[in-house]
């Protein structure tokens, strides 16, 4: 599935696909120093597009630029009614969003700090990040040799375009490896997350997550901890090791792309019986219904089109 559409937003105007484009001279692309958001927009029960989280999102992107030093033009308000816009422009009820901000050309170097920020939000029709068997069985996982980055250096809370290397490296060692996905580690040791995920493990009926030290706290993350306190599934958040997951009797993962998918194994060490678990179905199910407003109480959290 490609990632074409018909019109991407670019710094307040509407731009053809294949006319956004951007100078190979642009700081971001040399320096990686910008913000991104993913997020997703699903089909609500009267046909209409409704994007899940989508302030918080925006939020978010706002508070990550904060925190490298870039100033934004833009606020939520007005980026809230363009990713709206871009959906109907698009004509999706399902898509994945792509709000991004980027320096663009002027001077090069570290210490170059007046070059214009742009941003611009684009859409595309996206399915299952890490496939629907993965979804429906669960994945392969396998412990990433790259450790995720130290909180000190780099921004752990941010969405920072360069840091996703570090991702990218351990997600492609996994992948040639023949899993799945990637499971990092932080500095000490401990379970940190996936290359694009926030997990979980079930362990005589309580859900474990890592504490948000050196991980981002993702927003799916924040919607499945939701779910579980409405359930009464005790939840807790604490340093993991590992082989926490070797004993688990599920475990699974969640993100903005990735939704809520299960755990098959970790390390060719089979989690569970091998099969997604009560409570992982029970906040897969939750969540699926809850984006596509089928669940009154998770409803709150999704922005339609009043047109």
């Amino acid at each position: 599935m490609g990632i074409e559409s018909e019109w991407i937003w670019m710094d307040g105007a509407w731009v053809p696909f294949g006319e956004a484009q951007v100078h190979v001279l642009s700081h971001t692309l040399h320096y990686g120093l910008g913000a991104f958001e993913g997020i997703r927009a699903y089909t609500q029960p009267d046909g209409r597009a409704g994007i899940w989280r989508l302030d918080e999102h925006l939020q978010r992107l706002l508070r990550s630029l904060s925190m490298a030093h870039l100033s934004c033009p833009w606020g939520v308000e007005e980026l809230h009614e363009v990713c709206l816009q871009t959906l109907e422009r698009n004509h999706f009820t399902e898509a994945y969003l792509r709000p991004l901000a980027f320096l663009g050309t002027g001077a090069m170097g570290l210490g170059a700090r007046g070059n214009p920020l742009h941003m611009v939000v684009a859409a595309w029709a996206w399915g299952a990040y890490l496939g629907e068997e993965g979804l429906a069985k669960g994945v392969k996982l396998r412990t990433s040799s790259f450790q995720r980055n130290h909180p000190n250096a780099a921004l752990a809370r941010a969405k920072i375009v360069g840091h996703y290397v570090n991702s990218i490296l351990a997600r492609y060692e996994a992948n040639d490896d023949g899993f799945d996905e990637a499971l990092m580690l932080d500095g000490r040791g401990f379970v940190a997350e996936g290359t694009g995920e926030n997990v979980f493990v079930v362990h005589d009926g309580v859900v474990i997550t890592p504490e948000p030290v050196n991980i981002l706290p993702g927003l799916t993350r924040s919607s499945v901890i939701e779910i579980l306190q409405h359930e009464g599934i005790e939840i807790r958040e604490q340093s993991i090791t590992r082989d926490a997951f070797y004993t688990a009797d599920e475990a699974f993962m969640c993100g903005t792309a990735a939704e809520v998918t299960p755990i098959a194994s970790l390390d060719r060490r089979t989690i569970g019986d091998g099969r997604p678990g009560e409570v992982t179905r029970r906040v897969q199910d939750l969540y699926t219904r809850g984006v596509r407003g089928q669940v009154d109480w998770l409803a709150q959290h999704i922005s339609q089109l009043t047109r």
